[in-house]
């Protein structure tokens, strides 16, 4: 099951990737929700929300490490917990996508954009940013289950 979660979600976040650059690259905006929600291409080169622009190698050691300790964790140890195999695979999956981009490009496609306005602008992302998020909600569930329950 893991390892079909972590390929799907790189794929999945390749192809819209790919999409990405092929549609929206040279500056067409598709707009879904007028004032609100559109797809809009922008190169990162940091990580979320901008943070270590321009410190490429850095983030692409870092994910490496992650990634393979990770991965160790998840095939040595093999947690009994359907919740956090599925958790930490979704996490995999998201930092392998962006890692392929910054090995690949220097920077990661982001490209989905959530706005009120001209008001407020959430930092634009992409599908291995949501796969990473819903991963580490996951992964929050499960501690505090673990927590309350004392399992």
């Amino acid at each position: 099951m893991e390892v079909a979660i972590i390929i799907l979600g790189v794929v999945l976040d390749r192809v819209t990737k790919l999409w990405a650059v092929k549609t929206l690259s040279s500056g067409n905006d598709i707009v879904i929700i007028k004032n609100f929600f559109q797809f809009s291409y922008l190169e990162n080169s940091g990580a979320a929300f901008g943070i270590f622009r321009d410190k490429i190698l850095f983030l692409t050691a870092t994910t490496l490490i992650v990634v393979s300790a990770t991965l160790f964790y998840l095939f040595k140890f093999k947690p009994a917990s359907k919740l956090i195999r599925i958790s930490l695979s979704l996490i995999i999956s998201g930092a392998i996508g962006n890692l392929i981009d910054r090995i690949q490009c220097k920077y990661v496609v982001d490209f989905i954009l959530f706005h009120y306005k001209d008001i407020y602008y959430f930092p634009t992302f992409n599908v291995a940013d949501i796969l990473v998020s819903v991963g580490t909600i996951l992964l929050a569930i499960f501690v505090i289950k673990e927590d309350v329950h004392g399992e």
